[in-house]
Protein backbone atom coordinates (compact mmCIF):
# COMPACT_ATOMS: atom_id res chain seq x y z
CA UNK A 1 0.00 0.00 0.00
CA UNK A 2 1.20 3.37 -0.71
CA UNK A 3 1.78 5.67 1.98
CA UNK A 4 -1.56 7.41 3.06
CA UNK A 5 -2.50 10.84 1.82
CA UNK A 6 -5.79 11.22 2.07
CA UNK A 7 -9.21 8.49 2.18
CA UNK A 8 -9.80 10.29 -1.42
CA UNK A 9 -6.35 8.87 -2.95
CA UNK A 10 -6.72 5.38 -0.98
CA UNK A 11 -10.01 4.44 -2.42
CA UNK A 12 -9.20 4.96 -5.52
CA UNK A 13 -5.98 3.18 -5.21
CA UNK A 14 -8.76 0.67 -4.02
CA UNK A 15 -11.03 0.94 -6.91
CA UNK A 16 -7.73 1.15 -9.13
CA UNK A 17 -6.19 -2.31 -7.26
CA UNK A 18 -3.17 -0.79 -6.08
CA UNK A 19 -4.32 -2.11 -2.94
CA UNK A 20 -6.38 -3.69 -0.66
CA UNK A 21 -8.38 -2.92 2.59
CA UNK A 22 -6.41 -6.49 3.77
CA UNK A 23 -3.07 -5.42 3.05
CA UNK A 24 -3.94 -1.95 4.12
CA UNK A 25 -4.97 -2.77 8.01
CA UNK A 26 -2.27 -5.86 8.02
CA UNK A 27 0.33 -2.57 7.49
CA UNK A 28 -1.39 -0.93 10.22
CA UNK A 29 -1.04 -3.15 12.34
CA UNK A 30 2.43 -3.59 11.79
CA UNK A 31 2.76 0.27 12.26
CA UNK A 32 0.91 0.06 15.55
CA UNK A 33 3.00 -3.18 17.25
CA UNK A 34 5.90 -1.00 16.10
CA UNK A 35 5.17 2.52 17.83
CA UNK A 36 4.12 0.07 20.73
CA UNK A 37 5.88 2.94 22.99
CA UNK A 38 4.18 5.40 22.09
CA UNK A 39 1.58 4.22 24.15
CA UNK A 40 -1.33 5.12 21.92
CA UNK A 41 -3.60 2.22 21.73
CA UNK A 42 -5.09 0.72 24.99
CA UNK A 43 -6.71 -2.24 22.92
CA UNK A 44 -6.23 -3.33 18.86
CA UNK A 45 -8.74 -5.32 17.26
CA UNK A 46 -6.51 -6.93 14.93
CA UNK A 47 -8.72 -10.06 13.93
CA UNK A 48 -11.52 -8.07 14.14
CA UNK A 49 -10.24 -5.48 11.09
CA UNK A 50 -8.74 -8.27 8.79
CA UNK A 51 -12.18 -9.87 8.76
CA UNK A 52 -14.02 -6.74 7.92
CA UNK A 53 -11.04 -6.06 5.53
CA UNK A 54 -11.82 -9.15 3.98
CA UNK A 55 -15.34 -8.85 4.04
CA UNK A 56 -15.07 -5.05 2.37
CA UNK A 57 -12.67 -6.35 -0.37
CA UNK A 58 -15.03 -9.24 -1.17
CA UNK A 59 -17.87 -6.57 -1.53
CA UNK A 60 -19.63 -5.67 -5.06
CA UNK A 61 -22.77 -3.90 -4.18
CA UNK A 62 -22.51 0.29 -3.83
CA UNK A 63 -19.57 1.44 -1.70
CA UNK A 64 -20.30 3.64 1.33
CA UNK A 65 -18.43 6.67 1.94
CA UNK A 66 -15.90 5.66 4.41
CA UNK A 67 -15.41 2.39 2.42
CA UNK A 68 -11.80 0.89 3.72
CA UNK A 69 -10.87 3.64 6.23
CA UNK A 70 -9.20 2.38 8.98
CA UNK A 71 -10.45 4.46 12.27
CA UNK A 72 -9.42 4.63 15.73
CA UNK A 73 -11.93 5.53 18.42
CA UNK A 74 -10.82 7.20 21.71
CA UNK A 75 -11.46 4.96 25.01
CA UNK A 76 -15.24 7.32 25.77
CA UNK A 77 -16.96 6.02 22.67
CA UNK A 78 -19.10 2.83 23.30
CA UNK A 79 -18.33 0.08 20.55
CA UNK A 80 -20.85 -3.01 21.09
CA UNK A 81 -19.26 -5.94 22.70
CA UNK A 82 -15.92 -4.04 23.15
CA UNK A 83 -14.20 -2.59 25.97
CA UNK A 84 -14.75 0.94 27.21
CA UNK A 85 -12.84 1.95 30.16
CA UNK A 86 -12.64 5.83 29.85
CA UNK A 87 -8.80 5.47 30.70
CA UNK A 88 -10.27 4.56 34.35
CA UNK A 89 -10.07 1.69 36.84
CA UNK A 90 -13.26 2.27 38.17
CA UNK A 91 -14.41 1.06 34.62
CA UNK A 92 -12.34 -2.05 35.08
CA UNK A 93 -13.82 -4.90 32.77
CA UNK A 94 -16.81 -3.41 31.46
CA UNK A 95 -17.98 -4.20 28.09
CA UNK A 96 -20.13 -1.91 26.03
CA UNK A 97 -23.50 -2.84 25.47
CA UNK A 98 -24.48 -0.64 22.37
CA UNK A 99 -22.21 1.52 19.80
CA UNK A 100 -22.22 5.69 19.91
CA UNK A 101 -24.06 6.59 17.14
CA UNK A 102 -21.31 8.51 15.86
CA UNK A 103 -19.62 5.39 15.32
CA UNK A 104 -22.22 3.28 13.73
CA UNK A 105 -22.51 6.04 10.94
CA UNK A 106 -18.90 5.50 10.34
CA UNK A 107 -19.40 1.24 10.19
CA UNK A 108 -22.44 1.58 8.07
CA UNK A 109 -20.83 3.91 5.56
CA UNK A 110 -17.83 0.89 5.82
CA UNK A 111 -14.94 2.05 7.98
CA UNK A 112 -13.13 -0.22 9.87
CA UNK A 113 -12.04 0.06 13.50
CA UNK A 114 -8.92 -0.75 14.29
CA UNK A 115 -8.52 -0.32 17.91
CA UNK A 116 -9.42 2.25 20.95
CA UNK A 117 -6.97 4.90 21.91
CA UNK A 118 -5.66 6.30 25.11
CA UNK A 119 -6.82 9.54 26.50
CA UNK A 120 -7.10 11.53 30.18
CA UNK A 121 -9.23 9.39 32.36
CA UNK A 122 -12.80 10.65 31.43
CA UNK A 123 -11.05 13.13 29.15
CA UNK A 124 -10.23 15.38 32.35
CA UNK A 125 -6.87 16.37 31.02
CA UNK A 126 -4.74 18.19 28.63
CA UNK A 127 -1.23 16.00 28.69
CA UNK A 128 -2.62 12.70 28.22
CA UNK A 129 -0.76 12.27 31.73
CA UNK A 130 -3.83 11.52 34.13
CA UNK A 131 -4.67 7.91 32.04
CA UNK A 132 -4.27 4.67 34.11
CA UNK A 133 -3.08 3.14 31.09
CA UNK A 134 0.17 5.59 31.44
CA UNK A 135 1.35 8.53 29.52
CA UNK A 136 1.04 8.84 25.73
CA UNK A 137 4.16 10.30 23.96
CA UNK A 138 4.19 12.82 21.14
CA UNK A 139 5.61 11.30 17.99
CA UNK A 140 7.19 14.89 17.30
CA UNK A 141 9.51 14.54 20.00
CA UNK A 142 8.74 11.73 22.79
CA UNK A 143 10.04 13.66 25.51
CA UNK A 144 6.62 16.00 25.30
CA UNK A 145 3.25 15.24 25.93
CA UNK A 146 0.45 14.80 22.82
CA UNK A 147 -1.94 17.24 24.74
CA UNK A 148 -5.04 16.01 26.17
CA UNK A 149 -7.68 14.70 26.75
CA UNK A 150 -7.68 12.80 23.40
CA UNK A 151 -3.89 12.26 23.19
CA UNK A 152 -4.05 8.93 22.31
CA UNK A 153 -6.70 9.74 19.09
CA UNK A 154 -3.91 12.73 18.18
CA UNK A 155 -0.97 10.40 17.92
CA UNK A 156 -2.75 7.47 16.31
CA UNK A 157 -3.59 9.87 12.99
CA UNK A 158 0.25 11.93 13.98
CA UNK A 159 2.09 9.00 13.64
CA UNK A 160 0.37 7.44 10.71
CA UNK A 161 -1.25 4.19 12.95
CA UNK A 162 -4.47 5.31 11.34
CA UNK A 163 -5.95 7.26 8.67
CA UNK A 164 -8.27 9.22 11.12
CA UNK A 165 -9.72 9.26 14.56
CA UNK A 166 -12.38 10.19 16.83
CA UNK A 167 -11.80 11.83 20.28
CA UNK A 168 -14.21 14.53 22.41
CA UNK A 169 -13.85 18.04 22.98
CA UNK A 170 -15.13 19.55 26.25
CA UNK A 171 -12.83 22.34 26.48
CA UNK A 172 -9.98 21.85 23.89
CA UNK A 173 -9.41 18.11 24.11
CA UNK A 174 -8.86 17.49 20.26
CA UNK A 175 -8.09 21.07 19.08
CA UNK A 176 -5.24 21.11 21.78
CA UNK A 177 -3.77 17.84 20.92
CA UNK A 178 -3.91 18.40 17.49
CA UNK A 179 -1.72 21.36 17.76
CA UNK A 180 0.66 19.89 19.70
CA UNK A 181 0.85 16.93 16.89
CA UNK A 182 0.47 19.11 13.98
CA UNK A 183 -2.49 17.61 12.76
CA UNK A 184 -6.22 18.97 11.64
CA UNK A 185 -8.41 19.09 14.72
CA UNK A 186 -12.31 19.84 14.42
CA UNK A 187 -14.74 20.29 16.92
CA UNK A 188 -18.25 20.62 15.37
CA UNK A 189 -20.95 22.49 16.49
CA UNK A 190 -22.50 21.59 20.06
CA UNK A 191 -25.52 19.21 18.77
CA UNK A 192 -24.08 18.96 14.85
CA UNK A 193 -23.16 15.10 16.04
CA UNK A 194 -25.57 12.98 18.10
CA UNK A 195 -23.57 12.37 21.47
CA UNK A 196 -25.39 8.98 22.22
CA UNK A 197 -22.89 6.76 23.15
CA UNK A 198 -20.32 9.33 24.48
CA UNK A 199 -19.06 9.01 28.18
CA UNK A 200 -20.05 12.09 29.44
CA UNK A 201 -17.91 14.61 31.40
CA UNK A 202 -19.68 17.31 31.12
CA UNK A 203 -22.88 17.39 29.44
CA UNK A 204 -23.66 20.68 28.10
CA UNK A 205 -19.72 21.02 26.72
CA UNK A 206 -19.07 17.64 25.46
CA UNK A 207 -18.74 16.97 21.77
CA UNK A 208 -17.40 14.57 19.15
CA UNK A 209 -14.56 15.92 17.79
CA UNK A 210 -12.31 14.82 14.75
CA UNK A 211 -8.30 14.07 13.83
CA UNK A 212 -7.40 14.03 10.15
CA UNK A 213 -4.22 14.99 7.93
CA UNK A 214 -6.27 17.06 5.90
CA UNK A 215 -9.72 18.76 5.92
CA UNK A 216 -11.02 16.86 2.76
CA UNK A 217 -11.11 13.97 5.26
CA UNK A 218 -12.17 15.72 8.38
CA UNK A 219 -15.05 17.40 6.42
CA UNK A 220 -16.46 13.61 5.12
CA UNK A 221 -16.27 12.40 8.38
CA UNK A 222 -18.70 15.21 9.71
CA UNK A 223 -20.25 14.63 6.79
CA UNK A 224 -21.30 11.13 8.10
CA UNK A 225 -21.38 11.36 11.32
CA UNK A 226 -23.72 14.69 11.70
CA UNK A 227 -27.70 14.83 11.26
CA UNK A 228 -30.12 14.19 13.58
CA UNK A 229 -30.30 10.98 16.37
CA UNK A 230 -33.79 9.90 18.05
CA UNK A 231 -31.57 8.67 20.94
CA UNK A 232 -29.90 12.27 21.74
CA UNK A 233 -32.25 14.99 22.71
CA UNK A 234 -29.41 17.80 22.47
CA UNK A 235 -28.84 16.77 18.37
CA UNK A 236 -29.45 19.58 16.17
CA UNK A 237 -32.05 18.61 13.38
CA UNK A 238 -30.47 20.61 11.17
CA UNK A 239 -30.57 19.75 7.95
CA UNK A 240 -26.79 18.38 7.08
CA UNK A 241 -24.74 19.70 4.17
CA UNK A 242 -22.70 17.66 1.12
CA UNK A 243 -19.43 18.88 3.28
CA UNK A 244 -16.87 17.02 1.49
CA UNK A 245 -18.44 17.89 -2.06
CA UNK A 246 -18.61 21.78 -1.48
CA UNK A 247 -15.38 22.95 0.07
CA UNK A 248 -14.24 24.69 -3.39
CA UNK A 249 -15.08 28.43 -2.92
CA UNK A 250 -13.44 32.03 -3.85
CA UNK A 251 -15.38 33.83 -1.43
CA UNK A 252 -13.33 36.61 0.46
CA UNK A 253 -14.01 36.41 4.20
CA UNK A 254 -14.33 38.59 7.52
CA UNK A 255 -12.01 37.53 9.94
CA UNK A 256 -11.62 39.02 13.63
CA UNK A 257 -9.02 38.88 16.32
CA UNK A 258 -8.70 39.43 20.01
CA UNK A 259 -5.44 41.79 20.80
CA UNK A 260 -6.27 40.62 24.10
CA UNK A 261 -5.64 36.76 22.81
CA UNK A 262 -2.65 37.86 21.05
CA UNK A 263 -0.70 40.07 23.81
CA UNK A 264 -1.86 37.67 26.67
CA UNK A 265 0.79 37.34 29.13
CA UNK A 266 0.64 33.87 29.07
CA UNK A 267 1.24 33.39 25.17
CA UNK A 268 4.41 32.26 23.66
CA UNK A 269 5.71 35.24 21.89
CA UNK A 270 6.64 33.34 18.76
CA UNK A 271 3.27 32.20 18.39
CA UNK A 272 1.72 35.37 18.72
CA UNK A 273 4.22 36.74 16.32
CA UNK A 274 2.97 33.71 13.77
CA UNK A 275 -0.40 34.65 14.21
CA UNK A 276 -0.30 38.24 13.49
CA UNK A 277 1.73 37.56 10.11
CA UNK A 278 -0.59 34.81 9.48
CA UNK A 279 -3.28 37.39 9.45
CA UNK A 280 -1.37 40.07 7.70
CA UNK A 281 -1.50 37.31 4.81
CA UNK A 282 -4.76 36.81 4.93
CA UNK A 283 -5.35 40.28 4.08
CA UNK A 284 -2.97 40.69 1.37
CA UNK A 285 -5.13 37.98 0.11
CA UNK A 286 -8.42 39.70 -0.06
CA UNK A 287 -9.81 38.94 3.49
CA UNK A 288 -11.30 41.38 5.55
CA UNK A 289 -9.34 41.22 8.88
CA UNK A 290 -9.71 43.66 11.82
CA UNK A 291 -9.40 43.68 15.39
CA UNK A 292 -12.23 43.31 17.72
CA UNK A 293 -11.42 44.30 21.58
CA UNK A 294 -13.31 41.31 23.82
CA UNK A 295 -13.25 41.86 27.70
CA UNK A 296 -13.97 38.80 28.78
CA UNK A 297 -10.60 36.79 28.12
CA UNK A 298 -9.68 36.48 32.03
CA UNK A 299 -12.94 35.05 32.99
CA UNK A 300 -13.16 32.55 30.66
CA UNK A 301 -11.15 29.71 32.57
CA UNK A 302 -12.79 29.73 36.13
CA UNK A 303 -16.24 30.29 34.38
CA UNK A 304 -15.36 26.93 32.48
CA UNK A 305 -13.86 25.11 35.63
CA UNK A 306 -16.85 25.94 37.47
CA UNK A 307 -19.45 24.57 35.22
CA UNK A 308 -17.85 21.88 34.34
CA UNK A 309 -16.67 20.35 37.33
CA UNK A 310 -20.53 21.16 38.51
CA UNK A 311 -21.46 18.68 35.53
CA UNK A 312 -18.79 16.25 35.85
CA UNK A 313 -19.70 15.82 40.17
CA UNK A 314 -23.26 14.73 38.54
CA UNK A 315 -22.44 12.45 35.83
CA UNK A 316 -20.00 10.88 38.01
CA UNK A 317 -21.89 10.21 40.29
CA UNK A 318 -23.49 6.62 38.37
CA UNK A 319 -19.74 5.03 39.14
CA UNK A 320 -20.05 3.18 42.09
CA UNK A 321 -18.97 -0.54 41.43
CA UNK A 322 -22.19 -1.82 42.51
CA UNK A 323 -23.58 -3.23 38.83
CA UNK A 324 -20.27 -2.75 37.18
CA UNK A 325 -16.51 -1.75 37.33
CA UNK A 326 -13.86 -1.78 40.12
CA UNK A 327 -15.29 -3.14 43.64
CA UNK A 328 -12.95 -3.17 46.19
CA UNK A 329 -11.40 -5.94 47.64
CA UNK A 330 -10.95 -4.60 51.23
CA UNK A 331 -13.34 -4.96 54.25
CA UNK A 332 -16.39 -2.81 54.71
CA UNK A 333 -18.89 -2.28 57.38
CA UNK A 334 -21.57 -0.76 55.91
CA UNK A 335 -23.25 0.70 52.15
CA UNK A 336 -22.02 3.86 52.76
CA UNK A 337 -17.84 2.83 53.29
CA UNK A 338 -18.25 0.33 50.14
CA UNK A 339 -18.71 3.32 48.42
CA UNK A 340 -16.21 5.26 49.28
CA UNK A 341 -13.70 2.51 48.75
CA UNK A 342 -14.75 2.07 45.52
CA UNK A 343 -14.28 4.90 44.15
CA UNK A 344 -11.39 5.70 46.41
CA UNK A 345 -9.89 3.48 44.49
CA UNK A 346 -11.30 3.37 41.11
CA UNK A 347 -10.97 7.16 40.51
CA UNK A 348 -7.39 8.86 39.58
CA UNK A 349 -6.08 12.47 41.24
CA UNK A 350 -7.28 15.04 38.63
CA UNK A 351 -11.01 12.98 38.26
CA UNK A 352 -10.62 13.59 42.17
CA UNK A 353 -9.87 17.00 42.29
CA UNK A 354 -12.41 18.03 39.89
CA UNK A 355 -15.09 16.02 41.17
CA UNK A 356 -14.34 18.20 44.60
CA UNK A 357 -14.49 21.25 42.97
CA UNK A 358 -17.63 20.44 41.37
CA UNK A 359 -19.56 19.30 44.58
CA UNK A 360 -18.06 22.70 46.21
CA UNK A 361 -19.29 24.97 44.09
CA UNK A 362 -22.60 23.08 44.28
CA UNK A 363 -22.59 23.23 47.88
CA UNK A 364 -25.07 25.23 49.94
CA UNK A 365 -23.02 28.28 50.32
CA UNK A 366 -21.42 28.80 47.82
CA UNK A 367 -23.86 28.08 45.10
CA UNK A 368 -24.80 31.20 44.07
CA UNK A 369 -21.58 32.67 44.13
CA UNK A 370 -19.81 30.55 41.86
CA UNK A 371 -22.38 28.35 39.98
CA UNK A 372 -25.07 31.08 39.71
CA UNK A 373 -22.49 33.64 38.55
CA UNK A 374 -20.66 31.10 36.22
CA UNK A 375 -23.84 30.57 33.99
CA UNK A 376 -24.38 34.30 33.81
CA UNK A 377 -20.65 34.74 32.66
CA UNK A 378 -21.36 32.13 29.90
CA UNK A 379 -24.54 33.82 29.12
CA UNK A 380 -23.04 36.73 28.14
CA UNK A 381 -19.97 35.37 26.55
CA UNK A 382 -22.34 33.47 23.67
CA UNK A 383 -24.22 36.63 23.25
CA UNK A 384 -20.84 38.74 23.18
CA UNK A 385 -19.63 36.02 20.17
CA UNK A 386 -23.03 36.19 18.60
CA UNK A 387 -22.67 39.74 18.17
CA UNK A 388 -19.61 39.07 16.88
CA UNK A 389 -20.23 36.61 14.04
CA UNK A 390 -23.07 39.08 13.11
CA UNK A 391 -20.54 41.20 11.11
CA UNK A 392 -17.72 38.49 10.51
CA UNK A 393 -17.34 34.84 9.46
CA UNK A 394 -14.68 33.58 12.06
CA UNK A 395 -12.44 34.21 15.24
CA UNK A 396 -8.81 33.91 14.54
CA UNK A 397 -6.99 33.16 17.95
CA UNK A 398 -4.27 30.68 19.28
CA UNK A 399 -4.83 26.88 20.23
CA UNK A 400 -2.56 27.00 22.73
CA UNK A 401 -0.05 29.65 24.78
CA UNK A 402 2.78 27.26 24.11
CA UNK A 403 4.07 23.94 21.87
CA UNK A 404 3.75 20.90 23.81
CA UNK A 405 4.76 20.54 27.21
CA UNK A 406 7.94 18.45 28.57
CA UNK A 407 6.23 15.02 30.17
CA UNK A 408 5.70 16.29 33.95
CA UNK A 409 6.43 19.91 33.08
CA UNK A 410 2.61 21.07 34.42
CA UNK A 411 2.14 18.03 36.53
CA UNK A 412 2.36 19.60 40.13
CA UNK A 413 0.42 22.78 39.52
CA UNK A 414 -2.73 22.01 38.05
CA UNK A 415 -3.64 25.86 38.04
CA UNK A 416 -0.92 26.13 35.15
CA UNK A 417 -2.27 23.42 33.33
CA UNK A 418 -6.10 24.64 33.91
CA UNK A 419 -4.88 27.87 32.27
CA UNK A 420 -3.51 26.58 29.42
CA UNK A 421 -7.13 26.06 28.01
CA UNK A 422 -7.35 29.92 27.97
CA UNK A 423 -8.04 29.80 23.96
CA UNK A 424 -9.86 26.39 23.66
CA UNK A 425 -12.78 26.55 25.91
CA UNK A 426 -14.53 29.52 24.56
CA UNK A 427 -16.42 28.16 21.86
CA UNK A 428 -17.06 25.15 24.31
CA UNK A 429 -18.52 27.73 26.63
CA UNK A 430 -20.70 28.84 23.42
CA UNK A 431 -20.99 25.72 21.60
CA UNK A 432 -19.84 27.45 18.57
CA UNK A 433 -17.52 25.19 16.08
CA UNK A 434 -13.80 25.45 15.86
CA UNK A 435 -10.96 23.94 14.46
CA UNK A 436 -6.88 23.50 14.84
CA UNK A 437 -5.18 24.03 11.66
CA UNK A 438 -1.23 23.32 11.74
CA UNK A 439 0.16 26.19 9.61
CA UNK A 440 3.80 26.51 11.77
CA UNK A 441 6.35 25.11 13.33
CA UNK A 442 8.51 27.05 16.33
CA UNK A 443 11.95 27.87 15.37
CA UNK A 444 13.30 27.16 18.78
CA UNK A 445 12.48 23.73 19.06
CA UNK A 446 10.74 22.25 15.85
CA UNK A 447 7.87 21.56 17.49
CA UNK A 448 4.38 22.27 15.27
CA UNK A 449 1.82 24.89 16.32
CA UNK A 450 -1.00 26.10 14.23
CA UNK A 451 -3.64 29.00 14.74
CA UNK A 452 -7.45 28.36 15.86
CA UNK A 453 -10.84 29.43 13.93
CA UNK A 454 -14.12 30.22 15.73
CA UNK A 455 -17.56 30.44 13.18
CA UNK A 456 -21.28 30.82 13.89
CA UNK A 457 -22.63 27.82 14.89
CA UNK A 458 -23.37 25.28 12.37
CA UNK A 459 -21.30 27.72 9.99
CA UNK A 460 -18.86 24.36 9.55
CA UNK A 461 -18.97 24.78 5.81
CA UNK A 462 -17.43 28.31 5.42
CA UNK A 463 -14.81 27.13 7.95
CA UNK A 464 -14.00 23.96 5.97
CA UNK A 465 -13.75 25.61 2.82
CA UNK A 466 -11.47 28.40 3.88
CA UNK A 467 -9.48 26.16 6.20
CA UNK A 468 -9.08 24.01 2.76
CA UNK A 469 -8.01 26.95 0.72
CA UNK A 470 -5.18 27.89 4.13
CA UNK A 471 -4.07 24.66 4.77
Amino acid sequence: MPDFISIAQYQADLKNGVTTCVDTVNLFLKKIEDKKHLNAFIEVYAEEAIARAKELDASTGKKGQLHGVVIALKDVLCHKDHGLTAASKILDGFTSVFTATAVQRCIDEGAIIIGRVNCDEFAMGSTNENSRYGKVLNAADETRVPGGSSGGSAVAVQDGLCMVSLGSDTGGSVRQPADFCGIVGLKPTYGRISRYGLIAYASSFDQIGIFSKNIPDAALMLEVMAGADDFDSTVSLKEVPAYSSELSSDKKYKIAYFPEALSHRGLDPTIGAAIKNKLKEWEADGHLVEEVHFDLMEYIVPTYYVLTTAEATSNLSRYDGVKYGHRTKEPFANLDEFYKKNRSEGFGKEVKRRIMLGNFVLSSGYYDAYFTQAQKVRRILTEKLHLIFNDFDFIAMPTSPSVAFKLGEKMTDPVAMYIADIYTVMANLAGVPAISLPLFTHPTNSMPFGVQLLAAPFNELSLLRFSNKVL
